[in-house]
């Protein structure tokens, strides 16, 4: 069983009995012979009906909670350096299963996945809790739809809880960035990357390409290393964005619109060449089933900017798809640098920032791969 090999979760498929359980309900779990296993967060409705919070009895969850916030940003406090924007609660990684807390400077950007998180009294808890400990100047929950109508929650839309400012400006080893928590994608910047932001920083040179750059993460921090950096997306809001942060830092970086397998395959073709090359695409394998589809999808992106590096060049290349694991990803990547006839000698293999801590007993809590490469 999942829970006695020290995960988390029991599947529906997996349930014996759950008689007259309110939506969101604790419960004590039990294994088929009655020897209790501890207490859980139950849905009624997703896939994951069970959600364990403790392997003992809970007699007081509202205690729990505001204890296991405060571990939470105790232990951020410990590892957080160089900037004023982390997450503060992942989710199971930090035994809050449902919850996500990013904060950005002076406003805590909040997620809620789950019915048992989603309580009245639950979220109350949350908020003052947070609220105590961080002592920001606005709180705003992010909502998503498609998680909610799977959690059989209702309708929210993204909206201050309390405050009256959404937007700020938070730094990342000195780079500025303007963030809005009600815009962009799910609680706002790629705060799992930072570090590897930073890393990128201390190998980028000459000229470089941000594919896939959002609102200009890696590019920004290679920017001072580099002679001239472009980057590119699809989203025009997006790259807006990235204009804003460049003029926040006084950087000169070019922003193309446009589709980055289309416009790798052209400057391909045309024999462009670059010093550094960033590939952060979003997560290609959102199931299991997607995995061949995802693993091609890398390859192709890779072995095209391969053949666009110069020899010597610096290759930071990533995935955010937990269904790719990191040997599928440098096997992919191996496999790319034999079709561009590129040798590629690793430098560095990293994942998540410290702030996403991962739980070796589960695996979901490590999804962020990130390989820092040189081409010959």
């Amino acid at each position: 069983m999942r829970l006695q090999t020290g995960h988390v979760w029991v599947y529906r498929s997996d349930v014996l009995s759950a008689d007259a359980i309110a939506p969101g309900s604790l419960v004590a779990v039990t294994d088929q012979r009655g020897k209790p296993l501890g207490t859980a967060l139950y849905s009624s409705t997703s896939q994951i009906a069970i959600r364990l919070i403790s392997p003992d009895p809970v007699g007081d969850f509202s205690a729990l909670l505001r204890e296991r916030i405060a571990n939470a940003v105790a232990y951020r406090q410990s590892l957080v350096r160089d900037t004023d924007a982390y997450r503060v609660i992942f989710s199971e990684a930090d035994f809050l299963p449902g919850l996500i807390v990013d904060r950005y400077n002076d406003v805590l950007s909040l997620q809620i996945l789950t019915q048992g998180m989603d309580a009245n009294p639950v979220r109350e808890t949350v908020i003052s809790t947070l609220a105590e400990h961080l002592h920001p100047a606005s709180m705003v929950e992010r909502t998503d739809t498609r998680v909610r109508d799977l959690e059989s929650l209702p309708a929210r839309s993204s909206a201050l809880l309390y405050g009256e400012k959404s937007a700020t400006t938070f730094t990342m080893k000195g780079v500025r960035f303007q963030f809005d928590a009600l815009e962009g994608q799910k609680t706002g910047a790629f705060l799992d990357q930072r570090e590897n932001y930073a890393a990128a920083a201390s190998y980028a040179k000459g000229e470089a390409l941000d594919v896939f750059c959002y609102q200009g993460g890696f590019a920004l921090h290679i920017a001072p290393h580099c002679s001239q950096v472009t980057g590119v997306d699809s989203s025009r809001p997006a790259l807006e964005v990235a204009d804003h942060n460049a003029a926040l830092n006084g950087r000169e970086i070019e922003w193309i619109e446009a589709n980055a397998f289309d416009l790798l395959k052209d400057y391909s073709s045309a024999k462009r060449q670059y010093d550094t090359i960033v590939l952060d695409p979003p997560a290609f394998a959102k199931t299991k089933r997607d995995l061949d589809a995802a693993l091609r999808g890398y390859k192709e992106l890779n072995l095209r900017a391969l053949k666009m590096l110069r020899p010597g060049g610096i290759l930071v290349t990533c995935s955010c798809s937990y269904h790719v694991s990191q040997g599928s990803f440098l096997e992919m990547l191996g496999a790319s640098s034999l079709d561009a006839h590129k040798s590629l000698r690793l430098i560095e293999v990293r994942g998540q920032a410290k702030d996403h801590p991962v739980l070796l007993n589960i695996p979901e809590t490590a999804y962020l791969k990130c390989a820092i490469a040189t081409v010959s």
